[in-house]
């Protein structure tokens, strides 16, 4: 088995709705990954792209037995589950689902760069993922609470301010192993 991270997002619709439908949808169903934790819900700003409103955001760390490019087609799915249409880059959606890490492992494949080429510079990545994982490491970059202080520091602008929706609470699916 190997521990994956999946960052979740959504500014279209009813974002809650939308994040906890893809939670179940990633975690059920033949060949779900088994759920290690899922992290609170942050309220941010949009980073780059077009005028657009607030993300709800969380990181969901799982085990996966497969190839990455597995747990990508799964990402892809829920996606799609919930009519993600790509028109615009970095423009609004109703889900967004990537594959941050995995494992260990270091790609620069085209079609899945791992651990995702930006994580390390977005703050609705990092805070989301060390609430679920508090001594979690970036592959190639080193522990993640390291590099969530580079980035606050770096922010001088507050451009990536993260509010922790404590009112709103994402819950693993009823069978998914729950742990």
């Amino acid at each position: 088995m190997t521990r994956a991270v999946l960052a979740l997002g959504s500014n279209m619709g009813d974002r809650m709705a939308t994040l906890q439908g893809a939670v179940d949808h990633l975690l059920t169903g033949a060949g779900a990954p088994g759920p290690v934790a899922v992290s609170p819900v942050y309220e941010t700003a949009p980073v780059g792209g077009p005028e657009q409103g607030a993300y709800l955001n969380a990181v969901l760390v799982v085990e996966v037995d497969g190839e990455p490019i597995d747990l990508l087609r799964r990402a892809q799915a829920a996606e799609r589950a919930f009519d993600r249409v790509r028109e615009v880059r970095w423009g609004p959606r109703t889900l967004d689902v990537d594959v941050i890490a995995f494992g260990d492992v270091r790609d620069d494949d085209a079609e899945l760069t791992l651990p995702h080429p930006r994580a390390h510079l977005r703050a609705f990545v990092l805070r989301p993922w060390l609430d679920a994982d508090p001594g979690a490491d970036l592959p190639g970059q080193g522990p993640v609470a390291d590099a969530l202080a580079a980035v606050v520091a770096g922010d001088t602008a507050g451009e990536q301010e993260l509010r922790r929706r404590d009112d709103l609470r994402l819950r693993l699916p009823e069978g998914s192993g729950n742990r």
